[in-house]
C-alpha cells in the first residue's frame, strides 16, 4: 500500500506529514535541525552534482565553501556576432570562473517559481530550471520521508500561495512547474491546496462547534488569507480567499536596505558606480554569490589602497568572497525574528575581514517596513468585503507562519477584529498538518 502524503514546499521551511483519519504525525525529516520536523528549503549541489538539503546543505556548504582559497582561470563562453556598417567578424567570448569553487547553494526556491522573466541558473556547466530545482528537492525530500516511514509514497497534497502571481498565466504556469517538478520527482499523484485553507483545515480539528474563521498565514514569502465556514464538514464553505507578495524576505531585504549597507559603504563611497552597484546588490540573495569576479576584486582592493572608505569597503570583500552572504542574511533573518519577543537586539557578523555590529530596535523594524502594513491592511480589508462578511461576524482569527508574530501586525487583527479573537497555531505545522487532512480524504489509495 502507498502512503499519502501532505508536502508544505514552503519558501523558508519545509514539511511533510501523514493522516491516519485520526491524528497528524510531522515526519522528523531532518534530525541535525532544532526542530526535526522542519526542514530549511535550502539546496545544495557540488561538483559532482551530489545535492543536499536541510541542515545537511547548510553544514555541507559552511564546510566546503567558507574561507576557502579560489583560483580563476579564463574559459571560452562562446561567441557572438558583431555587425557594423561594412563590416561583420565573430568575437569568441571568456569568462573568469573559480575552478577551486566546490558548490552551490541555493535558497528561496518557491520564490524562484515567481519570478517574473528568472528561468534558472547555470550550476557548473548544468543549467537548472526553475523546475529542475523544485525537482532536485522534492526528490531529496520525498527520499527523506520514505526513509522515516518504511514505506512508498506515491500520492501527495502540496500546499501553494493564494497567488503564485497577479497575472492567472503566471499562476497557472508557476502551479504546473511545481507539478511537473513533483511528477519527476516520483510522485504519481499529485493535487493542491491553497495554503491558507490547509492551516483551517488544522485549526478545525480543535473546535466542536461550527465558526467562521479568518486564517493569516503570513511566511516568508507570501501573505495569504482565507474567510471559511468551520465545524461541520458536511457545510464547510470558502467566502473568500486572497494574497499579496509580501512576507518575511521582504523585511529581511528592507532590514539590509535601510540598515546594513553603511556597513558596506554606502554612503562613503560617492563616484564609483561599480561598487556602489555591488554594495546595493548585497540584499538580492541571487545577484550577490555572482559578484565574485577578479574584476569586481580587482575594483575593490585599488579603491581600497586609495583610501576609499577601507573598513567598509574590507567587509564588503569579505562578504563577497570569503563565501559569508549566507552567514550575513541568517543574522539578520534571526534579528528580525528577536524583535517579536524583545524591543532590541543586535545584528553582527565576526569574520577575517568583517567586525559588524548593530544595535536594532522593535521601532526602528516597524518604521522600516511599516509601507508594507499599509498593503497588508489593504489585502486583509479586501477579503473581508470579498467574503460578504463584516469583521464582527469572524469568530476566530488564526495566525500561522513565522511572520505572522510580528507584533506590528498582531496589533493590526487585534485592531480589526479585537485581540480575544486572535488565535496562535503551530506557525511551521498547521499548513502541513492540514494538507496531510486533505490529502487523506481526496487521495485514493494506491495498491
Amino acid at each position: 500500500m502507498s502512503v499519502k502524503v501532505g508536502i508544505d514546499f514552503g519558501t523558508s521551511n519545509s514539511g511533510v506529514a501523514v493522516y491516519d483519519g485520526q491524528r497528524v504525525r510531522l515526519l522528523p525529516l531532518d534530525p541535525k535541525n532544532v526542530l526535526p520536523e522542519v526542514v530549511k528549503t535550502v539546496l545544495y549541489v557540488t561538483k559532482d552534482y551530489r545535492a543536499y538539503i536541510g541542515q545537511e546543505a547548510v553544514e555541507t556548504y559552511y564546510r566546503d565553501n567558507v574561507n576557502r582559497q579560489r583560483r580563476f582561470v579564463k574559459q571560452w563562453a562562446g561567441e557572438i556576432d558583431v555587425r557594423g556598417a561594412d563590416m561583420f567578424y565573430v568575437r569568441d567570448i571568456y569568462v573568469y570562473v573559480d575552478e577551486l569553487k566546490p558548490g552551490r547553494l541555493l535558497q528561496y526556491l518557491k520564490t524562484a517559481l515567481r519570478k517574473d522573466g528568472y528561468r534558472g541558473t547555470y550550476i557548473f556547466e548544468r543549467f537548472y530550471s526553475v523546475g529542475d530545482l523544485a525537482q532536485t528537492y522534492l526528490s531529496l525530500l520525498k527520499r527523506r520521508a520514505e526513509d522515516v516511514l518504511g514505506e512508498k509514497i506515491d500520492a501527495a497534497t502540496l500546499g501553494r500561495p493564494v497567488k503564485f502571481s497577479d497575472s492567472p498565466e503566471g499562476d497557472r504556469n508557476a502551479e504546473e512547474t511545481l507539478r511537473q517538478a513533483a511528477y519527476e520527482a516520483g510522485f504519481k499523484q499529485v493535487d493542491f491546496e491553497l495554503e491558507p485553507i490547509a492551516a483551517a483545515l488544522d485549526y478545525e480539528q480543535s473546535i466542536t462547534q461550527p465558526q467562521n474563521v479568518l486564517i493569516f498565514d503570513f511566511g516568508g514569502g507570501t501573505l495569504d488569507i482565507a474567510i471559511m465556514r468551520l465545524g461541520d464538514s458536511r457545510n464547510r464553505k470558502v467566502y473568500a480567499s486572497g494574497g499579496v507578495d509580501i512576507a518575511g524576505s521582504d523585511f529581511d531585504r528592507a532590514i539590509i536596505e535601510k540598515r546594513m549597507l553603511t556597513h558596506f559603504g554606502l554612503g562613503r563611497v560617492k563616484h564609483h558606480p561599480e561598487i556602489l552597484e555591488m554594495i546595493r546588490a548585497i540584499p538580492d540573495w541571487m545577484a550577490l554569490p555572482e559578484l565574485g569576479t577578479p574584476l569586481n576584486k580587482n575594483i575593490l582592493e585599488k579603491a581600497i589602497d586609495s583610501g576609499i572608505a577601507p573598513v567598509q569597503l574590507k567587509a564588503l570583500e569579505g562578504l563577497i568572497y570569503n563565501d559569508l552572504a549566507f552567514t550575513f542574511y541568517n543574522r539578520v533573518e534571526a534579528g528580525k525574528i528577536a524583535l517579536s519577543d524583545a524591543g532590541a537586539t543586535t545584528i553582527s557578523l565576526e569574520d577575517k575581514d568583517i567586525s559588524l555590529w548593530e544595535l536594532y530596535t522593535r521601532h526602528q523594524f516597524e518604521s522600516d517596513i511599516q509601507h508594507y502594513l499599509v498593503d497588508v491592511e489593504k489585502v486583509l480589508l479586501d477579503t473581508i468585503t470579498a467574503s460578504g462578511l463584516e469583521s464582527g461576524s469572524i469568530d476566530a482569527v488564526v495566525k500561522t507562519g513565522g511572520s505572522s508574530n510580528i507584533p506590528l501586525f498582531t496589533q493590526m487583527l487585534a485592531r480589526i477584529f479585537g485581540a480575544e479573537k486572535v488565535k496562535v497555531s503551530s506557525a511551521f505545522s498547521s499548513v502541513v498538518a492540514g494538507l496531510a487532512i486533505k490529502a487523506f480524504h481526496n487521495n485514493p489509495v494506491v495498491e
